[in-house]
């Protein structure tokens, strides 16, 4: 999205032919729909600033501006090398409590620049003009001083402004980079804020009220929607009066333990560690993070502490819809929804994982599933003996990518683990899938074997059955990317065979464990592909 001149924008009358100059003028897509209070807002702006200065006429700025995956939007906005000038328009008075509450959200969401920045608010229908304090108070402000200000900042930008606003700026994991989560550098969505509003709610109130019933709550999403996040940034709020735990159940107990040495009001325990455990003394709060690997002992052991303290348990967790629900039988979510009086929310907008991925992996979970996407440019998939996968998986590695393994998957005859077949990938950048939990990485490649394959229902499922994990195991690691997917298919044509069909867009045919392609789930690209 480019900066627009706004004299020349606000020139158009008929609402249709702005819409169309105004995409012409910023090469945004779709287009932005505009309401009549907003266009008359910003004519009375410009007008009053041609009146102080014969430049305004030139002035560009990036009008309407949101930020990628969090929402947040500013009317309008003019960046260059040194400062930021930032101008919100009201059609009508609002108090001065609400102008303050907006410009300091914004002064907070616009730091991720790392530049000085100014705050304005116009107010069209009684002509006020004011802005943001270094202090932080809303002050009366003059157009001789906007328009100085404005005439100084030269040589603006006039490229894309989501270049200046890219995600790993303000989208973090508490364990990626503690160091920044513990300097408060990150930032919630507005879904994300919502939930944590009604959560922190819930808790006033049965502390209010000295309410003794248990309160159990939690939310949960696809891989990406930033459940971790959130559930950390509850835990920061309610430390602030009270000493409060988080259980992990992945498997990051270095960067638990760097958590728990910096953060004094919260408490780290991971879960396996059962000694320290025993140890444990009342808090007021008990929260849980990656619930879906709970098993049912598991889940009430903490709702049995929960409850002998009379304190609010909270839990983050996967649904894991995607996956066969006969591959997701153990997963704790089944039991933890099942405790009465639970009180689920859920996210639903991805904030890490992009939506080419996030259709592919659901495709290659079910092939049978909803729309998808024609074209995956950033997914690969190739194909080949043991010898031959490890060597390609290898090329991925030397290409950047983060090899994620899974520890269940052997190698055919000597039932060696993968990452065992030779010093090079031994030494190579890898992670083990449990350890990839919470975690993001740009460019990810990962290994099917074997053992998978599709069911009568289309569902990718796993020959060893039962609580083997290996599919929940490659839905986690592949949901780990950012930007790019390889997958490596090891003595499985089958499977391989699929994946094409699922990369060239067609609705693809499947093949059982025991070799037999469901006719009736043929489609036309099936039989067009084999004439």
């Amino acid at each position: 999205m480019k900066p627009i001149n706004i004299y020349a924008f606000t020139r158009i009358q008929e609402k249709a032919a702005l819409e169309r100059f105004e995409r012409q003028l910023s090469g945004r897509s779709p287009y932005l729909r505009i309401r009549d209070w907003e266009v008359a807002g910003l004519r009375s702006f410009i007008t009053r600033l041609c009146e102080t200065t014969e430049k305004a006429y030139e002035y560009e700025f990036y009008y309407s501006f949101t930020m990628p995956k969090l929402g947040k939007e500013f009317d309008l906005l003019r960046v260059n090398d040194d400062y930021v000038v930032n101008i919100e328009i009201k059609s009508r008075d609002v108090s001065t409590e609400a102008i303050g509450r907006q410009l300091l959200m914004n002064r907070y969401y616009l730091s991720t620049i790392g530049r000085t920045a100014y705050f304005y608010t116009y107010v069209s229908d009684t002509g006020r003009l004011c802005r943001l304090s270094n202090s932080g108070r809303v002050v009366e402000a003059a157009w001789e001083e906007l328009a100085a200000i404005l005439e100084k900042q030269s040589e603006c930008s006039k490229g894309d402004i989501e270049d200046l606003f890219k995600e790993d700026r303000y989208l973090i994991s508490p364990f990626t980079d503690p160091g920044r989560f513990l300097r408060n550098e990150y930032f919630l969505t507005n879904q994300q804020n919502d939930i944590r509003y009604q959560i922190l709610k819930r808790i006033r109130q049965k502390k209010a009220e000295h309410d003794e019933n248990l309160l159990v709550t939690g939310f949960t999403g696809l891989p990406g929607t930033g459940k971790t996040i959130l559930l950390f940034d509850l835990a920061m709020q309610l430390s602030k009066t009270d000493k409060v735990c988080i259980f992990h159940m992945g498997s990051h107990e270095r960067e638990l333990e760097e958590l728990d040495g910096r953060l004094k009001r919260i408490d780290f325990y991971y879960f396996a560690d059962k000694e320290k455990l025993s140890e444990i003394k009342p808090y007021s709060c008990i929260l849980v993070d990656e619930g879906h690997r709970m098993t049912k002992q598991d889940i009430e052991y903490i709702l049995g502490l929960a409850k002998s303290w009379n304190v609010p348990a909270i839990f983050s967790y996967d649904r894991e819809e995607p996956v066969s629900e006969k591959e997701r039988q153990d997963s704790g979510y089944v039991y933890l929804t099942g405790t009465e009086g639970f009180i689920e929310y859920r996210l639903t907008n991805r904030i890490r994982l992009n939506i080419e991925l996030s259709s592919f992996i659901k495709s290659v979970m079910s092939v049978t599933g909803g729309a998808r996407r024609r074209e995956y440019p950033s997914v690969t998939v190739v194909s080949g003996d043991s010898g031959e996968a490890e060597r390609m998986i290898e090329t991925f590695i030397d290409d950047g990518y983060m090899y994620i393994w899974d520890s269940s998957i052997k190698q055919p005859d000597e039932g060696l683990v993968f990452k065992e077949m030779s010093p090079a990938l031994a030494a190579a950048e890898r992670i083990e899938v449990n350890e990839a939990t919470c975690k993001e990485f740009d460019k990810i490649v990962m290994l099917v074997d074997d053992t998978f394959f599709y069911d009568e229902e289309g569902y990718l499922r796993s020959k060893n059955g039962g609580n083997d994990r290996r599919v929940r195991n490659l839905f986690h690691g592949l949901s780990r990317a950012k930007e790019r997917i390889a997958i490596v298919v090891r003595n499985n044509r089958r499977v391989f065979d699929v994946l094409l069909y699922i990369l060239q867009g067609y609705k693809a045919p499947y093949v059982t464990a025991k070799g037999r392609e469901p006719k009736k789930r043929y489609g036309r690209a099936q039989k067009r592909s084999s004439t």
